[in-house]
């Protein structure tokens, strides 16, 4: 058994040596020579990703008012339930096909895969823009997601032009650009949706806006989206592409220093060789799932992605549904409005604060918390709706900027990369479950029993109190929930399982 340090520690020692031949083997020299990452290729993965983040949470602030032009619904209460379907589509096409394209990036390359992804979006972001029909609009967002498997592969592609030192960095800035577009694609769907009813003078009664008044925030997404295909067709690739009995330096590394048959233990006992290079996708298959500790923090992470995504779909469809069932009653652009202020506040919070706050007080704690604070945050969520004006708009914006930053606490405080793939599906399941259940709440208002939104906020809290219950021990032992690493190499879980692009669905 040899210690991790020892392990990796002649790996950043290592002089590579160039093979012009090998993708892989060429951007190791590269990034070597310039002492840091390569900036212009960081650069370039963090604007694609910022094009994958656009179309995922822009459709929030219009997808009720879409549901309810296309008909299908046979009283306005049955509107939620399409909606929350048609925003838990493109999660579930990716949950289903994450892991298969994760698996074609460790074999035909990276960048195809980002560059596929991308382009997918162009096509099917703009035929959901001018979808006339539910199915059609479902559908779409289906195949968006089945066929773009891009943010493993773009979190293994920024590992791989970053050394040791800067990968903290990389995937700290794909983080953060990921964070960006979830904060623009609300305010492009709020803005542009609907657009002949807010700029009339720009276009008109009868134009083609006002016959799709959905596509305008979609085109402009495809646009950013194509011009992240032209970007990411600039990206090298990074996966090496030669036999390993090949002598090349910068390929052999590894197997220079690392004996093959050397494992480092990492926590609850899970084994990761780091001898080859596509070493997570293979220790995905040695995880002991007869560990308690790892089958709680699995189903955690599923419970609160599920949460995540319900509240989502659930503070939109209550913004903007009809005061009579309960709603606001705000507009596409009030809601554009709250959800980007309350994203730009989380983005701020994730540079700022996250990181200081996980390595003094520990993850757990953190996680522990944001739930105990969420617990009652959102059961009053419904006593919002008897104010009005600033006052009402001053709540909107402080409960959802206080409910976001608990969501990415919980997040972030897991670094095992089996309960991110868990939480996918949990974040597919949740839209639709909310959906169905706004509708059946806005049928029972009169009920003696929590009516209305009443109904739906407390089952909110009871599964937010379910992940709490999961975070004691000895359901979830302590040492699955740890303070971030100060430096990358020094948890050798976290900067492998980045390495994977098979291994999370994203």
């Amino acid at each position: 058994m040899m210690d991790s340090s020892q392990a990796l520690q002649p790996l950043l020692n290592q002089k590579k040596q160039r093979n012009y031949r090998c993708p892989g083997c060429d951007i190791e020299y590269r990034k070597e020579s310039a002492k840091g990452p390569l900036k212009l290729y960081l650069a370039f993965a963090s604007f694609v990703v910022l094009c994958n983040a656009l179309p995922l949470s822009s459709l929030f602030p219009f997808v009720y008012f879409m549901v309810r032009d296309f008909g299908i619904a046979k009283s306005e209460t049955r509107i939620s339930t399409y909606a929350g379907f048609v925003g838990a589509a493109l999660m579930f096409g990716r949950a289903l096909t994450s892991i298969f394209w994760g698996m074609l990036a460790d074999i035909y390359g990276r960048k195809p895969v980002m560059v596929f992804g991308t382009a997918t979006i162009v096509v099917f972001n703009t035929l959901f823009g001018f979808s006339k029909s539910f199915w059609l609009a479902l559908i779409s967002r289906f195949l968006m997601g089945l066929l773009n498997g891009m943010l493993g592969p773009v979190r293994a592609y920024v590992s791989e032009i970053c050394t040791l030192e800067y990968q903290a960095f990389g995937l700290a800035m794909v983080a953060t650009m990921w964070a960006v577009g979830l904060i623009i694609g609300p305010a492009i769907g709020g803005y542009l949706s609907q657009p002949s009813d807010k700029y009339p003078s720009l276009f008109p009664s009868g134009s083609l806006f006002d016959q799709f008044p959905y596509a305008l925030p979609c085109l402009c997404i495809s646009v950013a989206a194509f011009l992240g295909v032209i970007v990411g067709l600039f990206l090298p690739e990074t996966l090496h592409k030669h036999d390993r009995s090949v002598e090349c330096n910068p390929c052999n590394s590894e197997k220079k220093f690392v004996p093959k048959d050397t494992v480092i233990s990492i926590k609850e006992g899970n084994d990761i060789d780091i001898a080859t290079s596509r070493t997570v996708y293979l220790s995905f298959n040695k995880i002991k799932w007869k560990n308690k500790g790892m089958i709680s923090s699995i189903f955690l992470y599923f419970i609160w992605g599920l949460h995540d995504m319900a509240y989502s779909e659930i503070f939109s469809l209550w913004a903007v549904s009809p005061k009579q069932y309960g709603g606001l009653g705000l507009t596409t652009s009030d809601v554009g409005t709250i959800l980007s202020v309350s994203g730009f506040v989380l983005l701020v919070f994730q540079l700022v604060a996250f990181a200081p706050l996980a390595n003094r007080f520990g993850a757990i704690q953190l996680i522990q918390c944001s739930i105990v604070i969420t617990l009652p945050l959102v059961v009053v969520f419904p006593l919002i709706q008897t104010t009005d004006g600033v006052t009402l708009w001053s709540l909107l914006i402080s409960a959802n900027v206080i409910k976001n930053i608990l969501s990415v606490i919980s997040q972030r405080g897991f670094a095992n990369g089996v309960s991110m793939s868990l939480a996918s599906f949990g974040r597919a399941v949740g839209p639709a479950c909310a959906g169905t259940l706004f509708s059946w709440a806005q049928e029972r208002l009169d009920s003696w029993f929590l009516p209305g939104m009443w109904i739906v906020f407390f089952i909110l809290a009871v599964v937010a109190l379910v992940s709490l219950i999961f975070t004691f021990e000895p359901i979830l032992p302590k040492s699955l929930l740890h303070p971030l690493p100060e430096r990358p190499w020094e948890d050798v879980t976290t900067q492998k399982l980045e390495r994977s692009s098979s291994f999370t669905l994203g």
